[in-house]
């Protein structure tokens, strides 16, 4: 009798171990290498507080029962957005270069953007009355773009209701994994957004994911978990290179939400540039809008969309399906390459549109460069043949290997404003050349650290 009680419990641990060996720890090997080539995505954050113009849900961390009350109780009276098109949104996300997207689905505030069952705080019971994360992922989805759920573990509303003081990790209850009601309510949310949606590409897990990354996975085991896996550093990039992959988090203006006044936004060439930077450090961009409360994108966000999306149109094969090398910079030129190492990518960042004029001829030095009577050096988007109005000009590349790098003359003579003041890096494409890290000086060999 005990022979054979000792061998079911045997068999039950057999059963066990191969039941955990068997549940997923980490993103799939080649979902993270089609999570880097994407490269650059849009971030939308969208809350009930919106009407206020806010922070996004972080008013309520510490804030008075009276406020919270009335946070909970008013605002989701307020929400109508009656200018929303989220197909317009989609084809400007598609026009600026994104690849995937990332919305809120709930935010700290615990206010839910679908049609859930769980709480009645949610879209439904809004002036709008309709599931804006089902209209958003049809949207981009029919663009071919990514789909991404930000998701909160942590829930404001869910406090307030089981009067747990509201706050971000104070209390052990604000944890999932020491709250087994809490962990219970997120699960049954995910489990609305990862079943009625359809595929789900990305899960932003902005908050302590123990026990909800196993069972998002369980649900669509070709998820990217992407916060709670890998850095995602916000309002900042690395001085060094990262181990890949991680994606850095952009807002345009200074916060997430809609921010009526006090906000000043970066400039075109300023996101350009950080794009260039993070790709050539080996991350991902996910760079923020935050809609206003009638559903339109703020028109100074707009406008850097369609800025970046001019630059992209005519550079887009330099920022996706790269890799960073082994130095990512000397002095103004950024580089990256290709996966398949047949070319080389050097941004040529300039300081105003008087640093490289239109029709204006420059020669370079690019000293991590060893060329070969074989190297051919391109700009992208210009056939370096002519240039506008300039007759009997020359427009052509030369480029000549010699033992201090390849030398490149080049004219910058793509025009994209009428006042041929265009601000923007210049991308040089480089074909059948090697890369290297030691470059020479003046007969003597010495080392330059692109991670400046």
């Amino acid at each position: 009798m005990m022979k054979r009680i000792n061998l079911v419990f045997l068999l039950l641990f057999v059963l066990m171990t191969q039941n955990l060996s068997a549940q997923q720890v980490t993103n799939k090997p080649e979902r993270v290498n089609w999570f880097q080539d994407l490269g650059f995505g849009m971030f939308i954050h969208w809350n009930v507080d919106g009407s206020l113009g806010a922070v996004i849900s972080h008013s309520l961390a510490g804030a008075s029962d009276e406020y919270a009350k009335k946070y909970f109780s008013e605002l989701p009276g307020y929400f109508n957005p009656e200018k929303f098109k989220p197909a317009e949104w989609a084809r400007l996300a598609k026009l600026a270069g994104m690849k995937y997207m990332v919305f809120t689905t709930k935010h700290h505030s615990g206010f839910c953007m679908w049609n859930t069952k769980t709480t009645d705080f949610n879209i439904m019971n809004t002036p709008y009355g309709k599931d804006i994360t089902q209209e958003l992922f049809q949207a981009f989805r029919k663009e071919g773009i990514a789909i991404g759920v930000y998701f909160s573990p942590e829930d404001f509303y869910y406090f307030h209701k089981n009067n747990i003081p509201i706050g971000r990790l104070q209390d052990p209850r604000h944890f999932p994994m020491k709250n087994p009601g809490l962990m219970d309510y997120d699960k049954r949310q995910l489990k609305e957004l990862l079943s009625n949606y359809g595929k789900i590409d990305i899960l932003f897990i902005d908050g302590p994911g123990d026990g909800l990354r196993e069972y998002a996975w369980s649900v669509q085991p070709e998820l990217v978990i992407t916060r709670d896996l890998m850095n995602t550093p916000e309002q900042t990039t690395p001085n060094e290179p990262l181990p890949r992959p991680w994606e850095a988090c952009y807002t345009m203006g200074t916060d997430w939400g809609y921010k009526p006044t006090n906000d000043p936004h970066k400039s075109g060439t300023q996101v350009i540039n950080m794009l260039i930077e993070i790709r050539a450090k080996g991350g991902n961009f996910l760079l923020n809008v935050g809609p206003k409360p009638d559903g339109e994108i703020q028109i100074e966000q707009e406008a850097i969309l369609r800025e970046v999306a001019l630059w992209n149109f005519a550079n887009s094969e330099s920022i996706y399906k790269v890799k960073p090398l082994p130095v990512i910079r000397e002095e103004n030129f950024w580089y990256t390459q290709s996966n398949d190492e047949k070319y080389i990518y050097a941004y040529v960042v300039r300081s105003s549109p008087d640093d490289w004029k239109f029709g204006e001829r420059k020669a370079m030095v690019l000293t991590h460069i060893e060329a070969n009577p074989e190297t051919k050096v391109s700009v992208l988007g210009f056939d370096s043949q002519f240039v506008e109005y300039k007759v009997g000009f020359d427009a052509k590349i030369y480029s000549h290997a010699t033992p201090l790098g390849l030398v490149v003359s080049a004219v910058n003579g793509q025009r994209f404003y009428t006042d041929r003041r265009w601000p923007n890096a210049v991308v040089l494409k480089i074909e059948n050349a090697k890369f290297r890290k030691s470059v020479m000086k003046e007969g003597s060999q010495s080392k330059i650290d692109g991670a400046q």
